[in-house]
Formats: C-alpha cells, sequence, structure tokens
C-alpha cells in the first residue's frame, strides 16, 4: 500500500551554538543550572532591559553557515517573533525571518535508498532559545524553568527533500558530523542543543504538487526521529486511503507508546507578527569577517574521507569509520605520521579495530599515545612481536602506559628472530615427530603449518613463525625430505 505513495519531509533543526553565555546577554547558557539561577533583566524580558548580540554566536553561526555551503548576507535583520507561552517572558522571541543570516546551502549524504543524495539548505538563521516547561516536578501543575531562555541557536531549514524517514535520519548525522567536526555545537540532543522539527506529506506517486503538511515535535533522539516520521506518515496514508482528508496541525511524539498526537493547529507566519525587533540595529557583516570565519573553518569530513581513501589507499568504508568523529581522524593521522611511519592501512586496522573497542570501553578516550601505537605496529611489521603478542601489549599501555618494546619485553613476549635459535627449535621439533616427518616425506606438504605450531610451542610463543616456516621449508629442500 505505502508504495503508492511518496513521503515528503523537510527539516528544521534547532542547534545550540558553543558559546559560555547567552545570545544578547551575559548569563551562562550551561547545561544542568539549578532552575531560574542563569537569568537576568534581559533574558527574564523586564522593562527597559536591552540586548547586546553576542560576537562569538554570531562567529559560530556564519562558520555554520559556510560550512554548509550558504550565502551568507552582508545585511540581516532581528525580528520579534510574537507568541504568548508561559515559557517565553517577554512574549516573543528574538529571531531573524524576512531576511535571515544566510540561504541557499546544501549538504550531501548517503542516502540509504537513493546512495549520495543532496539537501537543500533553504536558509540559515540566528534566534534565541525559549525556557522550558516542566510537567513532572509537582503533582498536577507545570514549573517553568527559564535558564534557556536566550540560549543562542542557529535554525537549519532544508527544502521538502527527503523521501524516507530513513533518508531524514541519514542527513541528521551528517549534518551533525559537520556542526561538531567544526566545533559549533555539541549536538547532544539529550541536554537539547539539538532539536528537530520535521514537516511530513503525502502524495499518491507520480504527483508532483504537495500534500497537506503536519509538524511533528518533541523527537529527542535520531532513532526516535525515524521512528516519529515512520509513524506520521502511515497514519496520513491510512487517513487518505479511508477517504480523509489531513489537517494541517502540530503533531507531538510520544516515544514511550511510539505514537503521535494533535497539539494544535499549524501557525502560519503571519501569525507570529514578526517585525524588525526596534531594540537591534541590521546586523551587518564586513567580507573581511566572513573570510576570517571560512578561515576557522577546519577540513570538513567528506573532504577528509575523500583525502584518507586517495592519501592512504583505504576502503571508502573504512575512510568512513575513522572520519566519524575529528578526534579519530587526527589520531589515526598521528599514528601514519609518528616516526618513521606506520603503515596506513595497518594503522587503520589497528584503530579501527583494538582503539575504537578500548575508547568505547573507557568513555571514548583515547587511552594510547600515538607515537607508542605507531611503534608497537613497528615491532608486529619487524617481526618483533606476532599479533596476537601485540594485542596484549596494547592493552597493557592503555592501562599504564610505557614503550612498546619495554612493555612486550616485560611481558616476555617479544619473538626470537635468530636464525640459528630458531633452527635448534625445528631441529627439537623434527626430532620429537618421527612419524610426522615420514608422512611430510610421502608428499602430506600441509602438515608444514603443523611443524610450525610445534615450533611455537616449544619455543612457548618466542619464535618468529614465519622465520619458523621459513627454516622449515629450506631444511626440506636442501635435504629432500625434513630430518
Amino acid at each position: 500500500m505505502a508504495n503508492r505513495w511518496e513521503t515528503v519531509i523537510g527539516l528544521e533543526t534547532h542547534v545550540q551554538l558553543r558559546t559560555v553565555s547567552k545570545m544578547f546577554c551575559g548569563c551562562s547558557a550551561a547545561f544542568g543550572a539549578p532552575p531560574n539561577t542563569n537569568v537576568c533583566p534581559v533574558c527574564l524580558g523586564l522593562p527597559g532591559a536591552l540586548p547586546v548580540p553576542n560576537e562569538l554566536a554570531l562567529k559560530l553561526a556564519v562558520r555554520a553557515a559556510l560550512g554548509l555551503g550558504c550565502t551568507v548576507h552582508p545585511r540581516s535583520l532581528f525580528a520579534r517573533k510574537n507568541y504568548f507561552y508561559p515559557d517565553l517572558p517577554k512574549g516573543y522571541q528574538i529571531s531573524q525571518f524576512e531576511q535571515p543570516l544566510a540561504t541557499a546551502g546544501s549538504l550531501s549524504y548517503l542516502s540509504p535508498d537513493q546512495g549520495i543524495a543532496t539537501a537543500t539548505i533553504v536558509r540559515l538563521h540566528v534566534e534565541e532559545d525559549a525556557g522550558k516547561s516542566l510537567h513532572d516536578r509537582f503533582p498536577k501543575q507545570t514549573a517553568i524553568d527559564l535558564n534557556r531562555c536566550g540560549v543562542p541557536l542557529i535554525e537549519i531549514v532544508t527544502g521538502p527533500d527527503f523521501r524516507s524517514p530513513h533518508e531524514a535520519r541519514a542527513y541528521l548525522l551528517t549534518l551533525k558530523q559537520v556542526l561538531e567536526y567544526a566545533a559549533i555545537s555539541e549536538c547532544d540532543m539529550e541536554k537539547g542543543s539539538l532539536r528537530v522539527d520535521a514537516n511530513v506529506s503525502v502524495r499518491r506517486a507520480g504527483e508532483t504538487a504537495l500534500g497537506t503538511k503536519t509538524e511533528v515535535k518533541n523527537i529527542n533522539s535520531f532513532a526516535f526521529v525515524e521512528k516519529a516520521l515512520t509513524v506520521e506518515r502511515d497514519r496520513q496514508i491510512a487517513v487518505l486511503e479511508a477517504g480523509g482528508t489531513v489537517a494541517q496541525q502540530t503533531m507531538l511524539y510520544d516515544s514511550k507508546t511510539n505514537s503521535v498526537r494533535p497539539q494544535r493547529s499549524k501557525e502560519e507566519s503571519h501569525d507570529y507578527r514578526y517585525f524588525p525587533d526596534p531594540d537591534l540595529p541590521p546586523l551587518m557583516l564586513s567580507e573581511e569577517f566572513v573570510a576570517e570565519q571560512q578561515t576557522q573553518l577546519p577540513e570538513l569530513p567528506a573532504k577528509k574521507r575523500e583525502r584518507f581513501v586517495e592519501k592512504y589507499g583505504l576502503s571508502v568504508t573504512d575512510a568512513a569509520v575513522l572520519t566519524a568523529e575529528r578526534a579519530v581522524a587526527d589520531y589515526y593521522e598521528t599514528v601514519v605520521h609518528a616516526g618513521s611511519g606506520a603503515d596506513a592501512k595497518l594503522a587503520a586496522n589497528w584503530v579501527m579495530t583494538e582503539v575504537l573497542a578500548d575508547a568505547k570501553d573507557h568513555g571514548e578516550r583515547l587511552r594510547v599515545q600515538p607515537g607508542a601505537l605507531a611503534g608497537l605496529i613497528s615491532l608486529v611489521r619487524g617481526g618483533t612481536l606476532s599479533h596476537q603478542a601485540a594485542k596484549r601489549v596494547f592493552s597493557e599501555m592503555a592501562e599504564h602506559g610505557g614503550e612498546p618494546r619495554n612493555v612486550a619485553e616485560a611481558l616476555g613476549l617479544t619473538q626470537v628472530a635468530d636464525t640459528g635459535v630458531v633452527a635448534g627449535w625445528v631441529s627439537e621439533v623434527l626430532g620429537a615427530h618421527p612419524t610426522e616427518v615420514e608422512r611430510y616425506r610421502k608428499g602430506e606438504t600441509k602438515l608444514l603449518q603443523f611443524f610450525v605450531g610445534q615450533v611455537m610451542k616449544v619455543s612457548r610463543g618466542k619464535a618468529d613463525p614465519k622465520l619458523a616456516q621459513r627454516v622449515l621449508e629450506e631444511r626440506a629442500r636442501s635435504l629432500g625430505d625434513l630430518k
């Protein structure tokens, strides 16, 4: 049934900028303070208090716009968005409307349905947050915490570009990655520093006109975004299949019951009676200011992925894992360039397995210094350590530090690569297994691996297995048989 319908989704993402203070006053923007302690006359909307824009917030907003390929406008206007709600003490929110900070950007992401897809960024504007209504503090009463009033946000609005809830989630994860790379926001949904509202409509396959949309709010995780949009899409299809019409309204998602319910009929922009804020002059940005923010942007994930594939010969999949977080990407490159330089593919394997597994178990900390990991990889390549022994050395270094060679020697794990010593172990093994030697002479060449295993056993894992195999092969060649 669903394949007769096409889903159309647009996203509005509210992102808290990474500043110490609020958008228009000096109050702390930190999360978790006791209710109503990070407030002042400006964010409480007391008479006569005047807002002053936060310069760092504007810099971060411009960086975000540039990182998303937007045109940053030299002149934008702060507007008052008027509505009445208990958590909005001024009775309006300072936002931008007709003349936003930036427009016409795009973000490419990997769509699960159609490969590389591109979402249009219609606009990116600056605004302040509202307070928070708390329904679980007092029985049958709503409490208001105004600490978030005035916290600096950017709102990033896409076109109606997503054709499935899955695509919407893929875009959001890509957006989060870009914003975290550029240190614009912490993007922590649990703390409210990234929030998503979604516009959803459906239309019959092949139609071009948009259907009536609803807005889904109250989504606080990426998994719930996908679930909420799926539930709302299916609800709209069921309404239309039954001959009904979809009402334009705001829906609230309930993650406990995985359901949506109407909150109110959807406002249009004229309902907010936007007008330029008389207390704030137009925001004028010089070319130099914008250019300076461009220089502050790091290499972003997509470019880094491409470079890792080209420069280090990695697969696209491996490059995606290594660039998922900026700290891991930087760590990997440091390992590759440390000392004489570790093999890029070996380094990638170590980072993707041992390093990330250890980080997952220890609060995402990368506990082994990149130089130490590079040294460990060199010991494996040089035959001093087996791969299994190197894993034990890695664990020890993660817990207690130390240089890889010293740790390996202290644990008694270094391999013996002395041909004379290994030849002695080979002779001992051959002398102890006359039956297997006879079978080998008669053509059972696969027994060579058995002999290598026995050499490792006799040497208590200290023999270099590659050297042991070489000595055994030479013995077989020079004597025509093993003895």
